[in-house]
């Protein structure tokens, strides 16, 4: 007699099939917690990363919702301030030529079955959209969809909107499997979505309190300028950058821009401080660029805790009936870049002096460039050209091209493309001012 005689052997199969298949189900489970696992991991981890603007929370929580169920279609829809109709609604999952059907189609307001979760906040599992009793069918152009999986999505103990999901890529209808995933998902996305919009409204209060401490420009005739600033994308949204222009005497202008080390409040509070300490000593004193930043070198380490700060200072001088001269002092600041009236750009390279807050013993250099009737003298910081994936000269070629291609722009506009179109990567506030000297 063998070892195996007293195994019987199944006359037709029947149950080791079954057994496989139940394995292959748990198997199947496991997957789906562990798809669970990573897609809550990712929502979370952009949370707490804290750079993520909210549309961009949101488009993730329907993405993580369809890979966690294996959807076709995905949505969250955003409730109106009265928690009564959708006021947002944000579907993925549409090829482009669904998208291109749906053109000039209003998007869903909360009525049907998208209704019956704000009427019924909990979840809803439809085997059959076309065949429920509350469903208000589809609009013109609108993809078929027969199964249907929603949850709600709570705030702070208020109902902020509904996660919806739609056909599932195995053609099978949602399970109470799918459901457990989806609300577990939709309490996550509670909590994501909050933390994303204290994030946006800290964004906005700190964006407005640096406007705030930027100046407006007075009004500079004959001369002309326009200047602007953007805050950082990440990681911090204060930051010291900052800019000002004025006339001073013998018919000149002034004009600075800086950047105080930091972002965070301590740079912001001091950025404001270095101003307007520098435009008491403009108002105050007949000097030239190089003796005013040594001045302010001293006051700053006699009376502040200042941090480091770098600056650019020039004056446009008046040299004769028609044309100008710029004369300028650079403390450890990227050099300012003429734009001449044929159009032509280029950079006033010198050896740049000590950042302010270093070494208040050493001597500063004045240097003198002619500036032909109508030129452009452009200041900036390094927020604008620095990416910390290329060279600064990198920066440097791609700021002066982007002048160029826009010298047809009245100077406000200029300004503005520069900020909008920065050849940075973001990471860092960016302040521009540009000032034209008169064309006669």
């Amino acid at each position: 007699m063998t070892s195996n005689e007293n195994v019987p052997e199944p006359s037709d199969g029947v149950p080791r099939l079954r057994l496989s298949g139940e394995l292959e189900g748990i198997a199947e489970q496991l997957r789906s917690l562990a798809r669970a696992q990573d897609g809550l991991h990712a929502l979370y981890e952009a949370v707490l990363s804290r750079n993520v603007e909210l549309t961009v929370v949101l488009q993730l929580i329907v993405e993580t919702a369809m890979e966690l169920v294996g959807a076709r279609y995905g949505a969250l829809g955003v409730l109106d301030e009265n928690g009564e109709h959708l006021a947002q609604f944000i579907p993925m999952g549409l090829s482009e030529k669904e998208r291109a059907d749906l053109r000039g189609v209003e998007l869903p307001r909360g009525r049907g079955l998208l209704g019956h979760l704000i009427a019924v906040p909990g979840t809803l599992r439809v085997d059959d959209i076309s065949a429920h009793p509350e469903s208000a069918g589809f609009p013109p152009g609108h993809p078929p969809m027969r199964t249907l999986l929603g949850a709600a999505v709570n705030t702070r103990g208020r109902i902020y909107g509904d996660l919806y999901v739609s056909d599932r890529l195995d053609g099978r209808p949602f399970d109470a499997h799918d459901e457990e995933l989806i609300a577990a998902l939709a309490s996550a996305a509670g909590l994501a979505i909050d933390d994303a919009r204290l994030y946006e409204r800290t964004r906005l209060d700190a964006e407005q309190f640096q406007r705030h401490l930027l100046p407006h420009l007075p009004d500079l005739r004959p001369f002309e300028a326009a200047a602007a600033y953007r805050p950082a994308s990440t990681p911090a949204y204060i930051g010291g950058d900052w800019y000002d222009a004025l006339l001073v005497p013998d018919r000149a202008c002034a004009a600075v821009v800086g950047d105080v080390v930091g972002h965070d409040l301590r740079a912001a509070a001091a950025m404001a401080q270095v101003r307007n300490m520098l435009r008491a000593l403009l108002y105050d004193q007949h000097a030239s660029p190089s003796a005013v930043l040594s001045h302010l070198d001293r006051a700053l380490q006699a009376i502040t805790d200042q941090p480091v700060t770098t600056a650019c200072l020039a004056h446009l001088e008046p040299a004769g009936p028609c044309d100008w001269i710029l004369r300028w002092s650079t403390a450890g600041h990227l050099p300012p870049l003429l734009l001449t009236p044929d159009n032509r750009v280029h950079y006033l390279q010198v050896e740049p002096d000590l950042p302010l807050g270093v070494e208040t013993g050493q001597p500063r250099a004045d240097h003198t460039h002619p500036v032909p009737a109508g030129s452009t003298v452009i200041l900036y910081t390094d927020g604008l050209i620095e990416d910390r994936r290329q060279p600064v000269e990198t920066g440097l070629e791609r700021l002066a091209a982007l002048v160029t291609e826009h010298t047809a722009l009245p100077l406000k506009d200029l300004v503005e493309a520069l900020v909008d179109e920065h050849p940075s990567d973001g990471h860092d506030d960016m302040a521009v001012l540009a000032l034209r000297a008169p064309r006669a």
